[in-house]
């Protein structure tokens, strides 16, 4: 099946849409629609009607797996935004400011991670955060501060704060680096990071030989913070 025709399926399938009912929405035979799933090439106008009815751009039905995307990537596609999947274009980063208009540093607690990786867009929920400064940082440069769950990179311990740079161009990671990664579905994770762009994704590596490597696609990553500096919890 080529990407347009699983594609339709797809998006079919997310309307609830028999591929009967779809095809009557398009002046289609259901089985001349059928075809196009199975990867026959449709006519241009047909090609057109099909992305102006799903309310998609006919490059991202042709271009991407729609099926391997994000749930936040398939939003910005249906409000007609252009995607990247290799974070190589500059996302707008929602930031808040202190009262003489400098960058704050807002701190996300363990507590508050589960919030952060769906609310890591809004301005609202951005504003909520504990905020604070740290003068020897670059000024130039976005940071936050995220407390670390497990022992996955040691020597650092658990719950530290971990603090970070935001990375805007994922194709620029050295490998090696150690960094807070914004996942779909694995929560925010601290890890050594190596760049895999043929593969378009990253492997993760502990510190902690206990954990073994794994390989995360770039689809399932919403952010990249860069290792600055920590602060150990407060032994007691």
């Amino acid at each position: 099946m080529n990407t347009f025709g699983k594609n339709i399926k797809f998006l079919r399938n997310r309307k609830k849409l028999s591929q009967q009912s779809l095809a009557d929405e398009l002046n289609l035979k259901r089985s001349t629609l059928s075809s196009y799933e199975i990867g026959v090439q449709a006519p241009y106008d047909t090609l057109i009607a099909i992305a102006d009815y799903f309310g998609f751009s006919l490059d991202a039905l042709v271009r991407y797996d729609l099926s391997a995307l994000s749930a936040f990537q398939l939003s910005e596609l249906d409000k007609g935004f252009e995607i990247d999947l290799s974070g190589s274009r500059l996302r707008l980063l929602t930031i808040s400011t202190d009262n003489k208009g400098r960058e704050n540093i807002e701190l996300v607690s363990a507590k508050a991670q589960a919030g952060y990786t769906q609310g890591y867009g809004d301005p609202e929920f951005i504003a909520e955060l504990p905020k604070f400064q740290l003068p020897f940082l670059d000024k130039n440069k976005s940071y936050r501060c995220f407390q670390i769950v497990g022992d996955s990179m040691l020597p650092i311990p658990e719950k530290s704060w971990i603090t970070a740079q935001y990375l805007e161009d994922w194709n620029t990671i050295k490998n090696g680096e150690k960094a807070l990664v914004v996942t779909q579905n694995d929560g925010i994770v601290f890890k050594h990071l190596y760049l895999k762009p043929e593969q378009q994704g990253l492997t993760l590596s502990s510190s902690n030989p206990l954990y073994k490597p794994y390989f995360l696609p770039f689809s399932e990553i919403k952010e990249i913070w860069l290792y600055a500096t920590h602060n150990s919890p407060i032994q007691r």
